[in-house]
């Protein structure tokens, strides 16, 4: 199928983009990398009145750090962070090595990925986990959301119709914080069944710091604040891992779908949450 008529917006700088998104509100759709908006155009699972394509807008295809912060612009693609992130973030550069396949991450975008929110996606949820925050504009002025409050359901955000996102910031690797990564999906390149995503800072014998979220169990990725408790002050041993992953499982009540039922889903989220938390421990530099 072909998409259905839309007006199509070609701004060369964002005070323009700002007052299409404005104009239109929610019949409007922002255009950046197209991996995830295409397909539901083509599909007309999207109708909007209006394209804005922000892809002549230098400004935002910026990628630097600041005060142990990166700080990416809103045309940073994918591929463009995972070289980077491979020297800089090793778990950015782990995360994004699932997600699609080379092609799409050559042309997608980082924040396009965040709005679009799908729970089953991997950069929302290791944004989650970082604390990250998405920085937004409109004509009106701009405002940081945090993670934590910006992922509202399946493809559902905090972002206003007369918002974009021009910024995602990620919180840098710090001495003594290892980090683990581990998703199930049919195939590299599919959308993940279940992911899980855990953040360790360790001084002396005693986890100083604990961050855990979980993707593809609900309409959205998930953190674990009662295993991050479970974790915090204690002396790590596989015993304290196996439990705080079976405490992050408790609670989540992700659906049964023709992938998978939801039963397979929580048990898949306990080993994937302790394999994550493993991997972190292990990763904390002596």
């Amino acid at each position: 199928m072909k998409p259905a008529p839309f007006e199509y917006f070609d701004p060369r700088d964002l005070d323009e983009a700002l007052e299409r998104l404005q104009s239109f509100g929610d019949d409007a759709k922002v255009l950046a990398g197209g991996q995830s908006l295409m397909p539901l155009l083509n599909l007309r699972l999207a109708r909007p009145a209006a394209l804005v394509d922000i892809n002549r807008l230098p400004d935002l295809a910026t990628l630097g750090t600041d005060n142990g912060t990166l700080r990416l612009g809103a045309l940073v693609r994918q591929r463009s962070l995972e070289r980077w992130a491979s020297h800089h973030h090793p778990l950015l550069a782990a995360a994004l090595r699932l997600v699609g396949h080379a092609a799409i991450r050559n042309r997608g975008t980082v924040a396009g990925n965040i709005a679009h929110a799908d729970p089953a996606s991997e950069l929302p949820a290791v944004l989650l986990c970082l604390d990250g925050t998405i920085g937004v504009r409109s004509r009106t002025g701009s405002r940081e959301i945090a993670a934590a409050d910006f992922f509202q359901g399946p493809l559902m955000t905090a972002l206003r119709s007369d918002e974009l996102v021009t910024e995602t910031r990620w919180p840098l690797p710090i001495p003594r914080m290892g980090w683990g990564f581990h998703e199930v999906a049919r195939r590299h390149g599919d959308f993940a069944l279940v992911g899980a995503v855990a953040v360790l800072t360790v001084h002396g014998d005693r986890i100083d710091s604990a961050r855990v979220a979980l993707f593809g169990v609900g309409p959205s990725a998930v953190r674990a604040p009662a295993a991050e408790r479970a974790l915090i002050s204690q002396t790590p041993s596989p015993k304290l891992l196996t439990q705080a992953a079976a405490v992050a499982a408790e609670g989540l009540e992700p659906q049964s779908d023709l992938h998978a039922p939801a039963a397979y889903r929580r048990r898949v989220a306990v080993t994937l949450t302790m394999r994550a938390l493993t991997d972190a421990l292990a990763r904390v530099a002596p």
